[in-house]
């Protein structure tokens, strides 16, 4: 059994067969999903469609990501957050606890999207904003 530590010690995971990032056993990542080499995906998170993550992200507990969302730039997803359509999410942006973003947001430059936050449309979030 192959395992490797996200940081909170070593779990069973497998490098993903679209782009080579870590993927923990007990998340679900389609084979049309790139995962990019310095990707960790861990926990219960569930990526599917045609995303893009690369660039050292980090997704974790119960996120759901589908359509063709982008997330890069060491960007980090967690706790209930959902991406989904053609969002971009990049540049050290945050997204957890429940938020929502859809339609063609972009979020970026250390953007924290939290407690429930509902972004949607054509939104453009940069910048130190906080988000709740």
């Amino acid at each position: 059994m192959t395992t490797f530590d996200f940081g909170n010690g070593p779990v069973p995971a497998h490098r993903h067969s679209n782009g080579r990032g870590w993927v923990a056993d007990t998340a679900f990542v389609e084979e049309t999903v790139f995962v990019g080499p310095e990707v960790r995906i861990f926990d219960y998170a569930l990526i599917s469609g045609n995303v893009q993550v690369f660039d050292g992200v980090r997704i974790s507990g119960n996120v759901l990501i589908t359509g063709n969302a982008e997330i890069s730039g060491n960007a980090w997803v967690f706790g209930n957050a959902q991406i989904s359509d053609d969002v971009r999410v990049s540049d050290d942006a945050c997204i957890f606890e429940g938020a929502r973003i859809s339609g063609n947001a972009r979020i970026s430059e250390n953007a924290w999207i939290f407690g429930g936050a509902r972004i949607s449309r054509n939104a453009v979030i940069s910048g130190t904003a906080w988000i709740s």
